[in-house]
């Protein structure tokens, strides 16, 4: 058959197990992730891996997750996570409240207070 078209085995094989070049799979990859996050915009990188990773066989594209995080990452893609705001005392609680006896106490020497928790 390669002696009718004038092509080797091996070109064939390489034919049909032909990738993308980087730049085209990331702008495909891109368009796909765009897509996505029209209306989900704070999903996160591996939901999108895992939701993509069936339409990218498809269209022909193999492509890992950390390599879908390079894309993401040079792009400015990835979802920053939201600062949690600390909480470090609860005031407003039903336990007997000791008074703050040194408040108006003038100190006037070291170790003339001692403070212990």
């Amino acid at each position: 058959m390669s002696a009718l078209f004038e092509f080797s085995r091996q070109a064939y094989y390489q034919h049909e197990n032909w990738q993308f070049t980087s730049a085209e799979r990331d702008l495909r990859v891109l368009d796909l992730v765009v897509q996505v996050r029209k209306d989900h915009p704070r999903m996160g990188g591996k939901k999108l891996y895992y939701l993509l990773k069936e339409p990218l066989v498809s269209q022909g594209i193999k492509l890992g997750r950390d390599a879908l995080f390079d894309i993401l990452a040079a792009n400015n893609l990835l979802v920053r996570r939201r600062k949690r705001e600390t909480i470090t005392t609860f005031s407003q609680h039903q336990v007997r409240k000791y008074p703050n006896l040194i408040k108006r106490l003038t100190l006037l020497r070291p170790n003339q207070v001692w403070v212990a928790d």
